[in-house]
């Protein structure tokens, strides 16, 4: 639902608050992932939250709903949190759409027909850049300043609505060599260039970069099972994987899926990266596993808050905070979000750790109960998963010959 009023001419986009407001945040991203300072952090969150309050008229509603307005709020955690289902109802924009550089589709896990939309004005744009850049060289690619990177997912050409391959495409540009390229096109998986390309990287010894959709990995290490292929890839070699990771997903568990990464790819689970993205939250959430691995830290695997973000884990009946390790819903503040809400309370389970959090799958919304359907996939949610599905499968029939007709090029070095 899109309300049609004037903003407030000290909130407009162009305005010295606006403008003031994006340079705070982005010089506190730009203070890199080691800065803490919860008093700016408070101060920027507050600020959000006035210019959101009086520029977004059903986000000012449910806020009045609620008995919170920006004078009464003194902290970061008084700020409303937007349940996520709000996106497919309302348009939740803190400027005029018209002006947007961004505009693509929530997930729709739920009911993949009821979508909701997400906005970017340009300095937004910047202000995800930043963020994830920063966050992607430190958790992805912290050794390696280029490298090539395989993408198993369709270019922001082919899926300009999908977040996902948005994002994508500046991983691609910002830490990708020239011959960095989208395996999935219309004509589905281009198998010969991915496997080509594993074979290059076991004879030259130049690593290689895999990214995509977990459930995509996952189809073509079962028909590598099927077929009884396996490749070595060179060391510093790794996977990063977008989806939320539970007990099970896809068609296999988490165990079982790195065990496929080293058996199959030669990838050992230290260089196995998965990433949580939502397109209600601009900020992604990395494992820490190769961070800690190349720092020498024993740590289990979590997911890391950056300093602009706060994740809290409440309680699905009263919502209030839950102690570290407790099973509850993921809620999150993150100062990117200023063209949209900087609070939103998601549907997904998890659970803090003392370095980050968690997550187990999503709620399936019975009161009182913890139980958790699979989540697959990430920006995209069900579409993503459902062309992934119908691209991949199709193609990875012939992988066997393929695989030998390769294998035998006496070009292949």
């Amino acid at each position: 639902m899109l309300f049609k009023t004037a903003l407030p001419p000290q909130y407009a986009l162009d305005s010295d608050f606006v403008a003031e407001l994006d340079e705070e945040i982005l010089a506190f991203i730009d203070k890199g992932l080691a800065y803490h300072d919860e008093g700016a952090f408070n101060r920027i969150a507050l600020k959000e939250f006035e210019l959101q309050f009086h520029t977004i008229p059903p986000y000012r509603e449910y806020c009045l709903h609620k008995g919170i307005t920006p004078e009464q709020a003194r902290k970061w955690q008084d700020i409303p949190a937007v349940p996520s289902k709000a996106f497919k109802d309302f348009v939740l924009a803190s400027f005029p759409v018209e002006k947007a550089e961004h505009a693509y589709f929530t997930s729709g896990t739920t009911n993949p027909l009821k979508k909701g939309k997400i906005y970017r004005d340009p300095a937004a744009v910047k202000l995800i850049n930043a963020a994830n850049g920063s966050l992607t060289r430190r958790y992805v690619f912290p050794d390696q300043e280029r490298m090539k990177i395989l993408l198993m997912t369709p270019s922001p050409q082919m899926a300009p609505g999908i977040g996902m391959a948005v994002g994508l495409e500046r991983v691609r540009s910002q830490f990708g060599t020239p011959e960095s390229d989208y395996l999935i096109s219309f004509g589905g998986l281009n198998l010969e260039l991915m496997v080509q390309s594993l074979i290059d990287a076991e004879a030259t010894g130049a690593p290689l970069a895999l990214i995509g959709s977990t459930p995509g990995f996952i189809f073509f290490f079962k028909a590598c099972q099927r077929d009884r292929i396996s490749f070595k890839l060179p060391h510093g070699s790794r996977i990063c994987d977008g989806g939320g990771y539970m007990g099970q997903f896809g068609e296999c568990s988490k165990e079982e899926y790195f065990a496929m990464c080293r058996d199959i790819l030669g990838v050992p689970e230290h260089h196995c990266i998965n990433v949580l993205g939502m397109g209600e939250v601009s900020t992604n959430f990395f494992d820490s596993t190769l961070d800690d691995h190349l720092a020498g830290r024993e740590s289990s695997r979590h997911k890391i808050i950056p300093p602009w973000t706060r994740t809290e884990v409440v309680d699905v009946d009263n919502f209030a905070r839950l102690p570290v390790g407790e099973i509850g819903l993921l809620k999150h503040y993150d100062l990117a979000n200023r063209s949209m809400v900087v609070a939103v309370q998601t549907d997904n389970l998890g659970f803090e750790t003392a370095g980050g959090f968690e997550i187990v799958g999503r709620w399936k919304k019975r009161p009182g109960k913890l139980d958790a359907e699979e989540i697959r996939g990430s920006h995209g949610g069900k579409i993503m998963n459902q062309m992934i599905d119908l691209l991949l499968k199709r193609n990875l029939k012939k992988l066997g010959r393929l695989y030998e007709k390769l294998s035998r090029r006496p070009d292949t070095k």
